[in-house]
């Protein structure tokens, strides 16, 4: 009598393409889930909003009414449905409707916390810019909080005709130049670092590389990191570029100078010349001229006028800021900029 036949071992490395398979295909059918479910409480939530709004405008606008009929809804819909109902929630969901009034133009791949945080945006024109942000960006609400407090809308239509500005409210931030990833100030309060007169550049670097993420996010879509230090050699004189990144949607490489203090045009003649070699050593035919970005916790525009040739597009001074600005803050640096065009234009007319 013959003895059965022993199943052969599976290879272990065998099962990994298969394993690798359905682990991705379950990964995918769970946010799919996820994403489903989520889209249709956003959904329930703005029609909660409607009928709230409704029922008061039958009539029983008072505001005592009001307050009322939400704290009751609040402690049915609590015992009935469990949280996320209290009196705020509610409170969210009828400012929703009335902020949100058509649910088809509602994005799906929102959660209701991000819908939270667009909510406490006051500007219509901004929120808009944040809502198509956050989807074309995939933001975390973590992310898109972030991006709120440090005002990029407001950060970004500093250096914007009336037209874009108009047009990144609708489509959100497009990249159609590379001076389109410009901002002024940046603002670098994820480094952890405080202003302090002992600051060093290399102090500043190394905060940046810890908390590369933050920078990615705080310096916008499309960025690679490429390298710290990077290194050119003229005739054996080594030069040392503080950060390169390369960005996909400008198709150029974005050289970036740390500079703790004042901006000195010796600071802009360095980056000049980065942005030559660059543009000449490393930047392929179909790829459009670097940027150079030397960023200053303070700047003379005089200076920066007078050091670079006219019709420069190629290089920038950017402020930063170890703490997120305030909007009297930045109100103040609008009005400075504007002050600094007006002599610029003052000292070109005839």
């Amino acid at each position: 009598m013959s003895r059965p036949k022993k199943p052969k071992a599976v290879v272990v490395g065998s099962v990994e393409p298969l394993y690798g398979r359905i682990q991705a295909i379950l990964a995918e059918a769970r946010s799919q889930a996820w994403r489903a479910v989520n889209s249709a409480m956003v959904v329930a939530y703005w029609e909660v909003g409607r009928a709230i709004v409704e029922d008061e405008q039958h009539g029983r606008g008072r505001a005592e009414y009001g307050a009322d009929l939400i704290n009751e809804l609040s402690t049915r819909l609590t015992r009935e449905f469990g949280k996320g109902f209290d009196r705020t929630n509610l409170q969210f969901m009828r400012v929703f409707y009335q902020l949100f009034p058509n649910c088809d133009a509602l994005r799906r791949e929102l959660s209701w916390t991000h819908y939270r945080l667009l909510l406490k945006v006051e500007r219509t024109d901004a929120r808009g810019f944040y809502e198509a942000e956050a989807v074309a960006a995939r933001w975390s609400t973590r992310e898109l909080e972030r991006q709120i407090h440090s005002l990029l809308f407001e950060r970004l239509t500093l250096s914007k005709d009336k037209k874009k500005v108009l047009a990144l409210a609708k489509k959100g931030h497009e990249i159609e130049e590379p001076t389109d990833l410009l901002k002024d100030p940046y603002v670098l309060e994820f480094a952890g670092l405080k202003p302090s007169v002992a600051l060093r550049e290399s102090d500043l670097e190394q905060s940046l590389i810890d908390n590369l993420s933050g920078f990615l996010l705080e310096l916008g879509k499309g960025f690679t990191f490429v390298g710290r230090q990077q290194r050119i050699t003229l005739d054996g004189q080594h030069f040392f570029i503080d950060l390169v990144f390369y960005n996909r949607l400008a198709r150029c490489f974005v050289l970036i100078d740390l500079k703790v203090g004042k901006l000195t045009h010796q600071d802009l003649g360095q980056m000049q010349m980065y942005v030559n070699y660059y543009h000449r050593c490393e930047t392929a035919a179909d790829e459009n001229p670097p940027l150079g970005i030397v960023l200053c916790t303070d700047k003379n525009e005089a200076v920066v006028r007078f050091t670079l040739p006219e019709g420069n597009k190629r290089i920038v001074a950017a402020k930063y800021k170890l703490h997120l600005p305030t909007e009297a803050e930045l109100a103040a640096e609008i009005q400075r900029e504007r002050a600094a065009i007006e002599r610029q234009l003052r000292w070109k007319s005839p």
